[in-house]
């Protein structure tokens, strides 16, 4: 019992020490970062519920310095690689060459390369990878680790954030809807609207150097390495109340009967919208952003509020829909999202 409330006492003082933190990351990402303020909140709470995440947005609208701003602020190391249709799984774990004597050598390629320090590595473009190099991430995905040089190389701090290119769809091979499961998130990386923001971004010209905007971030004085043991401490302490199981279970009940909860979207068939609803692991995904949303805001209990936060965010790339949507998928949804919170009843607070 003693060592139970010791154990206990830790968690919480390490939960506590890292608030602060994450409120430091949140804050200085958004100074350096304009106008991304939800976007970057989504994935301070990814990294700290430790999932992977899918990025949406267009060409040059920042996602790739986002990640390297995000990677500096947590201590962390980063890398990258371009989704191309002549990548193979092999190129992503080794590089071949030849060496100055003329004789074949062999590096670690981007996954390897930081070994054990690797925290956020960004596959730019996914889409445009073949088959067979998604199986691989997705096996480092799920087991933090690789098979490489016959031994199984450990990457237990990484998280994984990957682009799709909305665009173009010559030479791509689309993600299957398991593959998409495997991510905790899509977030939705988009230019700013505000006239300020648009300005400055445009014109102040500490923004044209953004090599220059992560170099001049300052090396924070903790150790990222130690987010898996506050992720755990996060979902240990963080509660949920029965009104709460009870709200997500009818959500869950609502991604895959939207009927039974008169959700209706304009000009979209219900009784043949949905293939398949949200699965478990969405679910699981669902309250372990929504307990760390609701530590991020100092509560802890989960309320209504911390899902609705990041449902759309965790729930929309996993759903399944009829084929005939598919060209309308992100708007359609973003309103199925909408119309299932407003009409899915909310609990009162305990």
């Amino acid at each position: 019992m003693a060592e139970n409330n010791s154990n206990n006492y830790s968690s919480k003082v390490l939960m506590q020490t890292w608030h602060s933190y994450a409120k430091k990351i949140q804050l200085d990402a958004n100074s350096i970062i304009l106008g991304q303020e939800k976007a970057i909140k989504l994935i301070v709470i990814s990294l700290f519920a430790r999932g992977h995440v899918l990025l949406e947005g267009g060409v040059g609208v920042g996602k790739t310095t986002l990640l390297q701003v995000v990677t500096k602020l947590i201590g962390g190391e980063y890398e990258r690689v371009e989704g191309t249709v002549d990548l193979m799984p092999n190129d992503i774990i080794y590089h071949a060459s030849i060496n100055n004597e003329g004789k074949p050598n062999i590096s670690n390629g981007p996954l390897l390369k930081k070994g054990e320090d690797l925290s956020i590595f960004f596959f730019n473009e996914i889409n445009r990878a073949r088959p067979q190099v998604h199986s691989l991430l997705l096996r480092a995905m799920a087991e933090k680790s690789v098979s490489a040089f016959n031994k199984d190389i450990n990457l237990p701090n990484m998280v994984v954030f990957a682009d799709r290119n909305q665009v173009e769809k010559n030479e791509t091979f689309e993600l299957p809807a398991a593959a998409r499961d495997r991510f905790m998130m899509e977030i939705s990386i988009q230019a700013p609207k505000e006239k300020k923001l648009r300005d400055s971004i445009i014109f102040d010209s500490k923004f044209q150097d953004t090599g220059k905007l992560v170099q001049d971030i300052p090396t924070p004085k903790f150790d990222c390495k130690e987010l898996n043991k506050v992720s755990v401490a996060i979902q240990n302490n963080i509660q949920a109340s029965s009104h709460i199981k009870e709200y997500v279970e009818n959500l869950w009940l609502a991604t895959e009967n939207p009927k039974k909860f008169d959700i209706e979207i304009k000009e979209v068939d219900m009784n043949d919208f949905i293939v398949a609803g949200a699965s478990p692991r969405g679910m699981i995904m669902l309250i372990k952003a929504a307990k760390v949303n609701a530590w991020i805001n100092s509560r802890e209990h989960i309320e209504p509020i911390d899902i609705d936060y990041v449902f759309h965010e965790v729930m929309a790339h996993r759903l399944v829909i009829n084929r005939i949507y598919e060209n309308n998928r992100i708007e359609i949804l973003k309103q199925f999202s909408k119309e299932i919170l407003l009409k899915v009843p909310t609990p009162e607070l305990d």
